[in-house]
């Protein structure tokens, strides 16, 4: 065919030049959700199926990572059908996987519209190697100039439509959607952290962002959304007006960038500073300041939902002495062995632990009456009294117990709790005094 003259082609050969070369030919009808594969050669006859569901065909082809055949989450699949709808010609490029194969084919589709009907006709062409290799390297390129962003499209309030929709994960192209933006603002939502939800809908409301956004002016907040793979991660929301030239143009370009290795770093280093900010840094129990709060809260729990609470003060017996004759390193390890056998004997049982001052702590046990907390206390106090302190040996520990009662202050609790355990220092000491 290559050795005519350009004046000598006709129509027929081109028709014979198109079912020699094109690699995939398709017609869809979404109307009835159904496809058939007229066409396929190369690997697209391994990868296309004779005939299906054109829903399936729209998922395999390009609702999967850019960089695998791995398919989003079924949330996100919920914009399939909106993908799939064509009113004029249209053409992207795609990345197939062919089963484990680690290597993309890459492939060109144009849609081509059936005049007088709602069906279509995808041709797909796969990229020759030099072409493949030009396309791997824009990629490359694009990919890393768009790396921390997930999604970004046009809007346009007025006329409530969507455009220029751009899927990173899934695809460097812009790919079609036929979407109002108040349908996709009603459908994204729900991969919105549930806590998140609210502030999400307020935030893109349409009258909230005509109200609050000056032509040329950007905003953005971040919150928790789902990624293509269903796990929820940290993502910064951006919206920017269009620069216009009217007042009534309410065009903006939305984005989302993944922020969330930067937040999740930030948030272990606060909750790193919050930890030490109410823990005691001897023994890893909560220091006096934060045990004070958790006992005000406590009675207040007791006062409002009428839960038991009782609160234990713990003293370990002459420990001056171990100071005085062993020095303040050895005192210091039996208060670290002291605050683990509390923390092992206490917090199963749905306690808390700080450590009050010297060799004092308390324990806050919620949800048990006096007689049960009694009952803990003896067990801490047979426990201290069999332990093998380091380069100590054995010694003891005295306790008071009190249950809170509704009409109790913070000085009442705490001078019946402290009284409890003077008389068991002044009864013999490894005791427990409950008033």
């Amino acid at each position: 065919m290559g050795d005519k003259n350009v004046a000598d082609y006709k129509v027929e050969d081109v028709a014979k030049f198109f079912l020699e070369n094109v690699d995939a030919a398709i017609v869809v009808d979404p109307s009835t959700d159904s496809y058939n594969t007229i066409i396929k050669k190369g690997f697209l006859e391994k990868y296309l199926k004779e005939s299906g569901s054109y829903h399936d065909l729209i998922v395999d082809l390009w609702f999967h990572f850019n960089d695998s055949n791995e398919k989003v989450s079924d949330d996100y699949q919920v914009f399939v059908d909106n993908t799939g709808i064509f009113k004029k010609k249209y053409s992207r490029k795609l990345k197939l996987f062919l089963g484990d194969e680690e290597e993309a084919h890459l492939v060109q589709l144009v849609v081509y519209p059936l005049s007088k009907s709602d069906k279509y006709f995808f041709i797909l062409d796969e990229f020759d190697d030099d072409g493949s290799l030009q396309e791997s390297l824009t990629n490359t390129k694009i990919s890393t100039i768009q790396s921390s962003y997930l999604f970004s499209m046009y809007i346009d309030l007025v006329n409530d439509t969507t455009s220029s929709i751009n899927v990173t994960e899934i695809s460097d192209d812009v790919i079609n959607y036929n979407l109002k933006y108040s349908e996709w603002r009603l459908m994204i939502v729900n991969m919105i952290w549930p806590e998140d939800k609210e502030q999400f809908l307020r935030r893109t409301d349409p009258e909230y962002l005509k109200k609050n956004f000056s032509r040329g002016r950007t905003a953005s907040y971040d919150c928790m959304m789902q990624n293509l793979e269903g796990k929820y991660i940290w993502v910064k929301l951006i919206f920017s007006r269009a620069q216009t030239y009217s007042d009534d143009d309410y065009r903006f370009v939305f984005m989302v960038q993944d922020i969330n290795e930067n937040s999740v770093e930030i948030l272990s280093t606060l909750k790193k500073y919050e930890a030490m900010a109410i823990t005691d840094p001897l023994t890893s129990v909560f220091n006096h300041g934060e045990i004070e709060k958790q006992l005000n809260n406590a009675l207040s729990l007791r006062k409002n939902d009428k839960e038991a609470v009782s609160v234990l003060m713990v003293d370990l017996d002459m420990f001056k002495s171990i100071n005085d004759n062993h020095g303040h390193a050895v005192g210091d390890a039996a208060l670290k062995d002291f605050a683990g056998i509390l923390r092992e004997m206490a917090v199963p049982c749905k306690a808390l632990v700080g450590r009050w001052g010297g060799e004092e702590f308390v324990v806050i046990c919620y949800g048990k009456n006096a007689k049960e907390a009694y009952a803990l206390a003896e067990n801490i106090r047979k426990k201290v009294e069999y332990f093998e302190f380091r380069d100590i040996g054995h010694i003891t520990c005295s306790m008071g117990v009190t249950e809170l009662r509704d009409d109790d202050t913070f000085e009442e609790a705490f001078n019946r709790i402290d009284k409890a355990m003077y008389d068991s220092k002044q009864n013999g000491r490894n005791k427990v005094t409950l008033l």
